[in-house]
């Protein structure tokens, strides 16, 4: 009893009874031009069934069919069921499944309302005062209104599956969705970088200069000033690569540029100003790498001084950049104030220095050495293309 109740309220039920409804109005419709509904007999019936071949055939060689096929099934069949394609058609074998589809969503539709007919016609017979008393009729009737009910439920249902499998979505179609769900995930996953890098660098030098300005206030001014215009820079840099990514996010237009290596100097100077002693070697060689690798050498260069500023605090840090046998090198050395455990390292810093590496077809090296720390980068010349 729960089940026929459920197919009587059920959402479904009735919307996969409309979708049926319209593949039966085409047929009536395409039936009027010929052979025309003067009448049941067998002649019209069966021109009922066969007068929509040719439209449907027409139909099934446009490509934008087959989308407003799948935005109506999804609609009124499978809700959210993705494996119904809403893509036109571009073959002749996703043209020959349309044509099939159409086929049989016309048919269905017709078989479901020659059967709402005879259920209507039974129902009329069994009125008080026709074939049987009004008082016996009642339970006939409920009978054949469940009878109907369950007829339309299966017939939406056949209708369903038949659409889940002609309407699915080609091979190509599923490798190109499944490339444009990696490709948004990946940009994603920069953007949330890219955020983490910018961001976090600017709070560490800010809270190493404020912390330090707030030691030295009324004694050394000038150290003051300097701590000041090194916040300001900070927050200006990461305002500008906040700006950026939110651009990038509302697809807008442009989105300022993004630092590369030939801005590391601003990096170095924050990290000076932050109180670490920072002995810089840059390769000339790097001035001509291609752009996407030299952002995202940036990131990696900005995120290890981060670290070090973030753990040891404002200590000698050697920064070495340079090209040779085909990589681009990225080192970054400084001594902490405490052995270095050996579990340290496992937090989303590093582990961003890995991914960004990865990406690039590189690879990146974390981790305690001798009384210090030390970052080595390896990124490919040929994996930035």
């Amino acid at each position: 009893m729960r089940g026929v109740l459920r197919l009587l309220t059920g959402r479904s039920t009735w919307t996969r009874a409309v979708h049926l409804a319209l593949g039966a109005w085409v047929a009536v419709a395409c039936a009027l031009v010929w052979p025309g509904l003067e009448d049941a007999a067998p002649r019209t019936l069966a021109g009922l069934h066969l007068a929509p071949l040719p439209l449907l055939a027409l139909l099934a060689c446009v490509p934008a069919v087959r989308r407003s096929e799948g935005v109506q099934a999804r609609a009124l069949l499978l809700p959210g069921d993705d494996e119904v394609t809403v893509e036109p058609a571009r073959t002749w074998g996703e043209r020959g499944r349309l044509l099939l589809w159409l086929l049989v969503r016309v048919e269905l539709g017709v078989l479901a309302a020659e059967l709402t007919a005879l259920a209507v016609w039974t129902l009329a017979g069994l009125l008080p005062g026709r074939w049987v008393p009004a008082a016996a009729g009642v339970p006939p009737a409920v009978v054949v209104l469940l009878l109907w009910v369950l007829v339309l439920a299966g017939l939406g249902a056949l209708t369903a599956a038949v659409a889940r499998r002609l309407l699915h979505p080609s091979p190509a179609e599923r490798l190109a969705a499944q490339q444009a769900r990696t490709e948004r995930l990946l940009e994603r996953t920069r953007l949330a970088a890219e955020l983490h890098d910018s961001i976090g660098h600017a709070l560490t030098v800010t809270l190493l200069q404020a912390g330090a300005a707030r030691d030295v206030a009324g004694r050394d001014p000038a150290f003051v000033d300097r701590a000041l215009a090194a916040i300001e820079d900070s927050a200006r840099s990461a305002a500008a690569d906040l700006d950026r990514v939110l651009a990038l996010l509302r697809d807008s237009s442009p989105a300022p540029a993004a630092p590369t290596l030939a801005d590391v100097g601003g990096l170095v100077r924050a990290a000076e100003a932050a109180g670490a002693r920072v002995d810089v070697r840059v390769d000339a060689a790097v001035a001509g790498l291609p752009e996407v690798l030299s952002r995202e050498a940036y990131r990696i260069v900005q995120e290890a001084l981060t670290n070090a500023l973030r753990h040891a605090g404002p200590v000698p840090v050697r920064l070495e950049v340079g090209v040779d046998d085909g990589e681009l090198l990225l080192g970054v050395r400084n001594p902490v104030p405490a052995p270095v455990v050996a579990g340290r390292g496992g937090g989303s810093g590093v582990r961003g220095l890995h991914e960004r590496a990865a990406v690039l077809g590189g690879t990146a090296l974390a981790g305690p050495d001798g009384d210090g720390w030390r970052v080595e980068v390896r990124l490919p010349l040929g994996g930035s293309a």
